[in-house]
């Protein structure tokens, strides 16, 4: 079965589990009181560390269970919503913003594609065709060969630094689940571990947190290496319990969910100790919280 893949950019799309197919799974979970959209305020969130523990020397940034956060991709960066953490496209925004963020109180998470070439990014140039396979679906987007680690290392190592030297605390790492889609090479789970592993690593010799994003079947293989999780529609398709592994860890489990409203996912979101957030598909900064 193909796993989902989060939309980006200006592409409204839903995650995958049928190519290009809409429409809202049959799933009704516990009801609750609807939660109403999140403040705009005055930039709060300081004071607490972005939810995490107190950081010591030589030690990276770790988000706990129940942090709130802000994923904004797309359109003019809101710096007014009341987060203490704020996932943000990392291409596009630079130390200035990054910077602004941490005096308004916030952590910064830098959103990157790792698993998927992108002809728009200003090194797509650098990816030689081999490593370059079957589009995943969407405009300008194809899966990369994650079994050449010669290859695709040196090459994330250069958007990790770029995200390190503006000053992001953590990586987003996108597309980490190619093994289970139709990526024109025959990679197994093994190949996905081993790219995964690469990648955690890649962020820590930096100095940064790094997410798993959404790859649920390898949770229990890889909850050791990543320092929270970010998961799309878990609640949609009734897997948010297979997350308990990073909340039993005392790591951040940052979900949003696009099809379903709040009411219908809250509840089971708190009993989980989720960070969850009802998002629009072309992830601007509308939110609404549990």
């Amino acid at each position: 079965m193909e796993r989902p893949a989060s939309p980006r950019r200006l592409l409204l799309r839903r995650p995958r589990r049928a190519p290009l197919l809409l429409g809202v799974a049959g799933l009704v979970l516990a009801l609750t009181t609807a939660c109403g959209p999140a403040p705009s305020g005055d930039g709060g969130g300081g004071g607490n560390e972005g939810g995490a523990t107190k950081d010591r020397a030589g030690e990276r940034w770790q988000p706990e269970p129940g942090t709130d956060w802000q994923w904004q991709l797309t359109g003019r960066l809101d710096r007014g919503v009341d987060a203490p953490v704020y996932d943000i496209e990392g291409f596009d925004h630079g130390k200035a913003t990054v910077a602004g963020l941490h005096r308004d109180g916030r952590r910064v998470i830098c959103y990157l594609s790792v698993g998927a070439w992108e002809d728009w990014r200003p090194d797509a140039g650098d990816f030689p065709k081999s490593v370059i396979g079957r589009s995943n679906g969407w405009k300008g987007e194809r899966w990369l060969d994650i079994r050449k680690l010669d290859v695709l290392e040196p090459l994330l190592a250069k958007r990790f630094d770029m995200c390190r030297d503006r000053g992001y605390d953590a990586i987003e790492p996108d597309n980490v689940d190619g093994y289970a889609n139709r990526s024109g090479f025959p990679l197994t789970a093994a190949d996905q571990l081993r790219f995964n592993r690469m990648v955690a690593r890649l962020a820590h010799e930096r100095g940064m947190a790094v997410g798993l994003k959404n790859d649920l079947d390898q949770i229990p293989q890889l909850v050791k290496d990543f320092d929270f999780a970010v998961n799309e529609q878990c609640a949609q398709y009734g897997e948010c319990d297979r997350l308990t592994p990073f909340i039993r860890a005392g790591k951040a489990v940052f979900h949003v969910e696009y099809e379903l409203p709040t009411d219908r996912f809250c509840a089971t979101s708190r009993k989980l100790k989720l960070s969850s957030l009802e998002k629009k598909m072309d992830l601007t900064a509308w939110r609404r919280t549990c």
